[in-house]
């Protein structure tokens, strides 16, 4: 029954998500990478939610929640600011140009190469950590929620293989196949999915506390675990609450605003108002996200009365302990949903930056758009297939979602740095931007990789030395040592824009760069924008005063 169930709801995406696109023309850039420029307010939005959650950070993020408390849902709230910066700031910016992707504004405001750079360097990124992170974290949750070793009498690495490239192949025929708008389709319909089986969770985890009392299950856990109940991040935890100031904003205005696997979304959208009111409906419904990333964490800490034996597994064996079997198919075709949805999102961003800025640009200048998209989509199995190779590997890379944070650093805040000068700046050349890019690549790998560990170590070392074994207080000692991560992005991120305007001023461009508009779509704005933001932006500090 529970498989029935699980293909049942898998199948009836695919249908419906086919009878939404086949008659969208897939054989030109605009309905390819982009569904038509057609894509409405809540397509936006479902197809936004659902690319940014899936298992990593379901599986990840309460697993944090059950070792550090509600702080951690930082990387949950101050998601809406950021949307709401891209819905006010960005988006009628990179409307007016006509984008498909965002490199191709850095090829506008420096030049090509710049382009080609920062687009290698999303590529890379996705294929050496975002993909395989994707596909061996869903891995996990499937075959563990669907026993296949027993039920395919395999071993647990077997296991894992099989569903990666399970997982991996019918991404890529939504991803590669249908398009961008397939993608959206399909997400929004799991994005309902996912909200609902979501809830669930901590619904009958909250029941199972109260003894069948909803509502005393939510005093008990609140009551008895209130240390685990303060918005506040103290020093050792995963997020100081400091890092706020310092590095979380900068990292979520990339992912949100600048990131081509999420913003491909809003660039799809029919005019400036669905694409405005497509981000901010989703940074509201964002708010809402520690209801499923956050509260089933403190739940299992309250049950398992914090005796697990690892953080991650905190949500699985939370999922095991309180659904009813009867739910267990459809949840597990909602996760499904979830881990297709990022990994074929991810795909299609890919085959979009491969498509219209490598190939187009440097391979084949006089290929037509049939072309470009059928070799993107040639460049997208390739990938894919790496992604496949790679997933299983990583099955000893610690906590998925602190890896997949850190080191999406190594590309993300200097990529944030130059659209940012870009932006607000007129005269800053393309050899600031090419400097910029590979200044703040090499810094940051040389402070986390290199010195980091050294002084940690070092630390560690002392430590031993003086006789000290409490865990408590390594902890202290180790977040003492070196900077936080956010940190250290911050101090690049200002180190890079004082370097490229440093050039600017040595070497200024000749000719100040103007933005034209190109007309491809309606670029009037949401009347309700501002006011709706300023709304949205206030509950979040709401809900920060009230659970400080």
């Amino acid at each position: 029954m529970q498989i029935f169930t699980f293909l049942a709801f898998t199948i009836l995406v695919a249908v419906i998500s086919y009878l939404a696109t086949r008659k969208t023309a897939e054989t030109s850039s605009d309905g390819y990478f982009l569904g038509g420029r057609s894509l409405t307010a809540g397509v936006i939005a479902g197809s936004l939610l659902l690319t940014n959650l899936s298992t990593e950070q379901i599986v990840g993020l309460n697993g944090a929640a059950y070792t550090s408390g509600l702080s951690v849902m930082v990387w949950e709230t101050l998601a809406a600011i950021a949307m709401v910066v891209t819905a006010i700031y960005l988006l009628p910016k990179y409307l007016k140009s006509g984008l498909t992707t965002v490199p191709g504004f850095l090829e506008k405001r420096y030049d090509v190469t710049t382009k080609t750079l920062t687009s290698i360097l999303f590529l890379t990124g996705y294929v050496v950590v975002l993909l395989p992170v994707i596909l061996y974290s869903g891995s996990l949750a499937i075959s563990g929620m669907f026993d296949v070793p027993s039920l395919l009498g395999v071993t647990h690495t077997q296991s894992i293989w099989i569903c990666v490239w399970g997982i991996g192949i019918i991404g890529s025929i939504y991803a590669v196949f249908g398009g961008l708008k397939a993608v959206a389709v399909s997400d929004s319909i799991n994005a309902i999915g996912l909200l609902i089986g979501g809830i669930l969770i901590p619904f009958f985890g909250l029941l199972l506390i109260g003894d069948g009392d909803f509502f005393d299950g939510l005093h008990i856990l609140t009551t008895q675990n209130p240390e685990k109940f303060n918005s506040i991040g103290g020093k050792t935890d995963p997020v100081p609450f400091y890092t706020i100031f310092t590095g979380m904003m900068l990292v979520q205005l990339f992912y949100w605003g600048t990131n081509q696997q999420i913003i491909q979304r809003a660039l799809g959208a029919k005019d400036l108002k669905e694409g405005q009111k497509g981000l901010l409906l989703a940074s509201f419904i964002k708010i809402l996200g520690p209801i499923i990333v956050v509260l089933p964490g403190l739940i299992a800490y309250h049950i398992f009365e914090g005796n697990l034996e690892t953080a991650d597994s905190a949500y699985p064996m939370l999922v095991k302990k309180v659904l009813p079997k009867e739910w267990v198919g459809f949840f597990a075709a909602v996760l499904f949903g979830a881990i297709l949805s990022s990994f074929n999102s991810v795909l299609n961003s890919s085959v979009t930056l491969f498509g219209i800025d490598v190939y187009k640009q440097h391979i084949n200048t006089n290929a037509d758009e049939k072309t470009v998209v059928k070799y993107g989509k040639t460049f997208g199995v390739l990938l894919a297939i790496a992604a496949m190779c790679i997933a299983p590997l990583i099955a000893n890379a610690g906590s998925l979602f602190d890896y997949l944070q850190e080191i999406n650093g190594i590309y993300s805040i200097p990529i944030l740095t130059i659209i940012v000068v870009g932006f607000t700046t007129k005269k800053v050349p393309a050899i600031a931007a090419k400097i910029g890019l590979l200044s703040g690549c090499a810094l940051y790998i040389i402070s986390q990789f290199l010195l980091q560990p050294y002084f940690i170590n070092a630390a560690l070392t002392d430590a031993n030395v003086q006789g000290i074994t409490e865990s408590s207080e390594l902890a202290l000692i180790k977040s003492q040592a070196y900077p936080h991560f956010l940190d250290i992005m911050a101090i690049l991120f200002v180190l890079n824009i004082l370097i490229m305007l440093v050039i600017g001023k040595l070497k200024p461009r000749k000719i100040a760069f103007r933005q034209k508009y190109t007309q491809q779509v309606n670029i009037a704005p949401w009347k309700y924008v501002h006011i709706t933001g300023i709304g949205i932006s206030l509950i979040v500090v709401f809900i920060y005063i009230y659970f400080a």
